[in-house]
């Protein structure tokens, strides 16, 4: 690969301020290396933080985001920078965990994504969200997302 696909980088290997909301982030790709193969790619978010619409009190959850990608990939740091713009974004659980799988849905169109949303209990009740986008690729190996339901002190 030739640095001048990499030129329309804005984030990478420069300094990047935080956006004040996640409509302002601007979520990077770039071209799939592998196109002629079908792989997972994963990418696991376990401090991840918004603020309760409501309330105004932060919220934490632990993020997973498979997906298969076609002739995309997303930008690590560009993505580390989005999720990082939730930290003051006011929304419920729901919303932040599948406006983050439309995001890249819609910033790569990737082949198949899931998200897991495995958030820490408001109010003595753990919320966790999922979304697929559709059967797997049949012989996609994808592992389990390896975070165990929340169960308190016990």
């Amino acid at each position: 690969m030739s640095d001048t696909m990499y030129r329309k980088l804005t984030q990478l290997g420069a300094e990047s301020n935080l956006p004040a909301n996640p409509e302002e982030a601007v979520l990077e790709c770039v071209p799939n290396p592998h196109q002629e193969t079908s792989y997972l790619v994963r990418f696991t978010a376990p401090e991840f933080t918004s603020i309760c619409p409501v309330t105004g009190q932060p919220d934490f959850a632990h993020l997973v985001i498979d997906y298969v990608p076609k002739d995309s990939i997303v930008e690590s740091k560009s993505l580390k920078i989005y999720l990082s713009a939730f930290r003051n974004h006011a929304s419920f659980h729901e919303d932040c965990t599948i406006s983050i799988a439309m995001r890249i849905k819609d910033t790569i169109s990737p082949e198949w994504i899931r998200i897991g949303g495995y958030w820490y209990p408001r109010g003595g009740i753990p919320i966790d969200i999922f979304y697929q986008s559709s059967q797997p690729p049949e012989s996609l190996w994808v592992p389990d997302q390896g975070v165990n339901p929340y169960r308190g002190r016990g």
